[in-house]
């Protein structure tokens, strides 16, 4: 990933958004309104956010569209999901995990985008951009640590933290299939000097270390909520979701970004091929992609915007990956590559680490 070319196209100073209409589309009959099925995240605010910032203005600038949400844990279950629907699919537009995306992608479970109909494709950073028009990257994010502010008192700074004996069982990871371990992976084959295109036995024997001190590995209902209640003091999280947390919960809950760096994460919005409502579930697509539909999403809930016209204030830019200091510390992650090894990372977390 290159961080020169990503710097100017993220950093943008503050604008009056208006409202955006990208026209009316139906499928149906006899002007029926058209419904589509989105099927995306359901826990950490984003189903909330995301209808409020994103699919009730869609739906006011485009009357004729209805968006019904299914809302689904993780990316991972999302594409086991679509999988048993593939030859009759109930869901139109998905919004997932560029790795897992990549896999749906090689099953012909989605379908390229038409340019014309998603114009707003054009103006994407590069590093949203999917080969053949596949879905792009919709939001940016990076990976974090989050704590208990009131039962730790000095804040962590590295992500050799985790295995600070003060945390001992008290620790939240969520593991592969999630992308938390699988980047968590990458991370720690950094910071231990090698690098997991290589070999992650590295890193696996440090994480095999870190077992004993870890107190799920499937954090019910969600990271955040063990964390805000102190269930656990400390856990891998997702910087946008954890900044919601900070505010809803009054400052319970804090981020942390270590010092060795992270990894940033791309969601991206894609068709499901086969889908009975492409024009009008197109017609949505190009809307979450506008300059406008980013900005106040990224407002709402702290992701950084992909469309490299979509402009926000400072302080949001602030609390997202956009900055200079934060972007300089990413490690470059190659998506594709991690989408083949998913499961293969996934049987080898499960035998040598979980199984501690």
């Amino acid at each position: 990933m290159s961080r020169r070319a990503l710097l100017p196209l993220l950093l943008a100073p503050a604008v009056v958004l208006s409202a955006c209409s990208t026209g009316t589309a139906s499928d149906g009959a006899d002007g029926d309104k058209t419904t589509i099925r989105l099927m995306a995240y359901a826990t950490g605010g984003f189903k909330e956010k995301y209808i409020k910032a994103v699919v009730e203005p869609f739906e006011t600038a485009n009357p004729d569209v209805k968006v019904e949400y299914d809302p689904v844990v993780s990316s991972a279950e999302m594409l086991g999901r679509l999988r048993t629907q593939k030859n009759n699919p109930t869901v139109d537009v998905v919004i997932m995990d560029l790795s897992v995306a990549e896999s749906a992608n090689k099953e012909g479970i989605f379908t390229p985008l038409d340019p014309t109909a998603v114009p707003n494709m054009k103006d994407l950073s590069e590093h949203a951009k999917v080969r053949d028009n596949f879905g792009p990257g919709i939001t940016f994010d990076n990976l974090t640590l989050v704590y208990n502010t009131k039962a730790v008192t000095t804040p962590p700074t590295s992500w050799n933290d985790l295995w600070d004996p003060a945390y001992k069982g008290k620790i939240s990871i969520s593991a592969p299939p999630q992308l938390d371990g699988i980047g968590l992976t990458v991370i720690l084959s950094k910071v231990l000097g090698g690098d997991y295109k290589t070999s992650i036995d590295p890193a696996i024997k440090r994480l095999r270390e870190l077992a004993p001190s870890v107190q799920t590995w499937n954090p019910q209902p969600d990271t955040y909520t063990l964390v805000k209640s102190g269930q656990v003091n400390l856990a891998l999280a997702w910087n946008a979701r954890s900044q919601l947390q900070h505010d809803e919960s009054d400052g319970a809950l804090d981020i942390a970004l270590p010092k060795e760096g992270s990894i940033m994460q791309v969601n991206t919005i894609n068709l499901v091929k086969g889908s009975k409502r492409a024009s009008a579930a197109q017609t949505f697509i190009d809307y979450a992609l506008s300059p406008e539909a980013q900005a106040l999403f990224s407002a709402e809930m702290f992701y950084a915007p992909t469309n490299t016209l979509a402009k926000v204030s400072d302080e949001v830019a602030q609390r997202t990956v956009m900055t200079p200091d934060k972007l300089k510390t990413m490690i470059e992650v190659d998506w594709n590559r991690l989408g083949e090894q998913r499961a293969q990372w996934t049987e080898v977390w499960r035998k040598d680490v979980i199984s501690q």
